[in-house]
């Protein structure tokens, strides 16, 4: 089945916002924010959507200040993780991000999620930082960072 990955359109708020509760629960954005950022409301926020056939199945979000692009949310629905569309969607993300003139891309992950910890290093990505108690529930976030330049280390097709 092929996947597609293309800007978000309002039409897709609504099924951004339910993956958002699905992959992040409490702390998902509610379908107002989504709908926002989708239609332009904060304009350096990008949204990333991939479709199979015409249902959203995973999403980006990414915030592009001068030479920074800061990776906000990955979110993939269960039936189609470890596909590669999360890898697919961070390739773009960095493709958005030197498009816009940033040199590189941040983000904050969990510091109790090794499986994203693991992804995002994959991926070229570095520890630069810790945020203690950075999410509602007290978890620490690891901050990692990246040059839009760097290779990425691995490739995932999805087809």
């Amino acid at each position: 089945m092929t996947t597609s990955v293309a800007r978000a359109v309002p039409a897709d708020a609504a099924a951004v916002a339910a993956l958002e509760e699905v992959c992040l629960g409490r702390d998902a954005w509610s379908e107002a924010l989504v709908r926002d950022g989708i239609e332009g409301g904060v304009p350096t926020v990008h949204h990333l959507v991939a479709r199979e056939q015409e249902e959203v199945v995973a999403y980006a979000v990414v915030s592009l200040a001068g030479d920074v692009a800061e990776l906000q949310r990955i979110g993939v629905s269960p039936p189609h993780r470890r596909s590669g569309l999360a890898s697919r969607l961070l390739e773009e993300v960095v493709s958005v991000a030197a498009d816009q003139g940033a040199e590189r891309v941040v983000l904050e992950v969990r510091d109790d999620n090794p499986g994203a910890l693991a992804f995002y290093a994959a991926r070229g990505f570095v520890e630069i930082d810790r945020r203690p108690r950075y999410y509602r529930d007290g978890t620490a976030a690891v901050v990692m960072e990246r040059s839009v330049t760097a290779p990425d280390v691995k490739v995932w097709t999805t087809s």
